[in-house]
């Protein structure tokens, strides 16, 4: 390769980084909570995304401020609400994030829940919500913050003799069985007694607002930590249509097996009762960021790039290897009539793991598989990059990769075999020793993951 390729190529894979950051510094979730909400006085002023006109609640009406923030940006999330809120409000909260606060408020229980698998302070987080929540009154205001990740950072089962342990194995198979995350979060609404609308009920005479960093499609809002705090759509019937699709029951753990053979459709009602109905009427929410805020800032960083920018979410939810074909087709169309092309993909591919997978997660996974298809035009500059808002990309350090036209030719030279690593679902090592990985640690954001084409001539 001469020196001019090579050149191009480090430029390129500079400029989708670029591009990547750029775009997560411009979803600041502080900057978010002031578009959206500000305070004169003790009265919560709302600007809300779908009204025209802001939304005054006085605050100083009610006796009692309780938070709740899970999910990967709770921390995050629950520090730029305290900084706001007027210090005179009586303050009581839980937050379960990934991490614990270097300066804990007094006011607020904090726990270190687990993710993608719940542990003992995600039970732990559950328990201390329904218990605070049980004090709520026609006097409590309650903000629920929920970011993605809360699914397992705050858990419980409805059946009591559902052990941690076959939570955790529950989670598991789920997140391996290739299912979407709206067709994960269905099943887990009917196991959990904190999902599925379930935290809403436990308040029902509070007035609630929940504040979502969606890290779902926005027609879904739902499934952002399998619907706390929303009216649940769903019923048995749909939650036993993915069990029966992805023939999930007969890989649970018995104690859970038994739990969905047992379950009735009166469950279906639960949150359409007369009674969920009123605790619903009592509940606000609005998205401070969503995948298409993270998109849009990628996008307008590209056109500062001088790319010819194309967005393109047709493949959300797809399975890593469909998605990764039908992008890379795409590029290889658009970029014969653009000399200088930036391709955007937002949203989340799906990986159905094998038995015992490596190190990586589904962006590594849709790298590697793109590498082989970029190696096929060797000398070209063509770029693949893809990584998640949240800095974490399944079982691995990195947050995603980028690959090249030289990728596959490289990882053999270190002697890797690149097919072998894509079948164990072992990417993490291959783009580790290329320098290829993308590491940007835990972002205490959720937005989706990001997928940048990029070519020049």
């Amino acid at each position: 390769m001469s020196s001019d390729a090579a050149t191009q190529l480090e430029q390129l894979h500079t400029a989708a980084q670029d591009i990547f950051h750029h775009a997560l510094d411009a979803c600041d979730i502080g900057k978010a909570f002031d578009r959206h909400l500000h305070f004169d006085g003790t009265t919560l002023i709302r600007h809300p995304s779908t009204a025209l006109k802001p939304v005054s609640i006085p605050l100083d009406r009610y006796k009692k401020i309780f938070v709740i923030s899970f999910g990967k940006a709770g921390m995050s999330m629950l520090n730029a609400l305290l900084e706001r809120l007027p210090k005179k409000l009586h303050i009581r909260g839980v937050c379960s994030a990934p991490t614990s606060p270097k300066k804990r408020n007094w006011r607020i229980r904090y726990f270190t829940g687990g993710h993608p698998l719940p542990n003992e302070d995600s039970f732990a987080a559950a328990e201390a919500t329904l218990k605070l929540l049980k004090r709520a009154r026609k006097d409590t205001f309650v903000f629920f913050l929920i970011s993605g990740g809360g699914s397992a950072m705050m858990e419980l089962p409805r059946n009591p003799k559902i052990s941690l342990d076959d939570t955790i194995a529950f989670h598991e198979t789920l997140i391996a069985s290739g299912a979407t995350i709206t067709e994960i979060n269905t099943v887990r609404k009917y196991f959990s007694a904190v999902k599925g609308g379930r935290l809403a009920l436990a308040a029902p005479d509070a007035e609630k607002l929940s504040l979502l960093l969606a890290d779902v499609p926005l027609k879904d809002l739902g499934a952002v930590a399998s619907s706390p705090t929303l009216p649940d759509q769903s019923t048995t019937m749909d939650c036993a249509e993915i069990l029966q699709r992805y023939h999930l029951l007969e890989k649970f753990p018995a104690a859970v097996r038994d739990y969905f053979e047992s379950l009735s459709p009166e469950i279906s009602a639960e949150t359409h009762s007369t009674g969920a109905d009123a605790a619903f009427a009592h509940s606000q929410f609005d998205t401070l960021l969503s995948n298409h805020d993270f998109v849009n800032a990628a996008r307008d960083r590209a056109r500062e790039l001088s790319f010819r920018v194309v967005i393109d979410n047709t493949c959300d939810d797809w399975d890593y290897a469909d998605a990764s074909r039908y992008l890379l087709k795409r590029f290889h169309e658009l970029r014969a009539e653009h000399p200088r092309l930036c391709l955007l993909s937002s949203g989340e591919v799906t990986v159905q793991l094998g038995p015992q997978p490596g190190c990586g997660g589904r962006n590594q996974q849709f790298v590697l598989a793109s590498a082989f298809d970029l190696a096929k035009y060797e000398n070209q500059p063509l770029a693949v990059f893809s990584a998640g808002s949240d800095g974490i990309d399944g079982n691995s350090p990195a947050a995603g990769a980028t690959a090249d036209t030289t990728t596959i030719a490289r990882a053999r030279a270190y002697h890797f075999d690149p097919e072998s690593n894509l079948a164990r679902f072992d990417s993490c090592p291959l783009f580790s020793a290329l320098g290829d990985t993308i590491v940007t640690g835990p972002t205490e954001n959720n937005l989706r993951d990001l997928r940048i084409l990029l070519a020049v001539r």
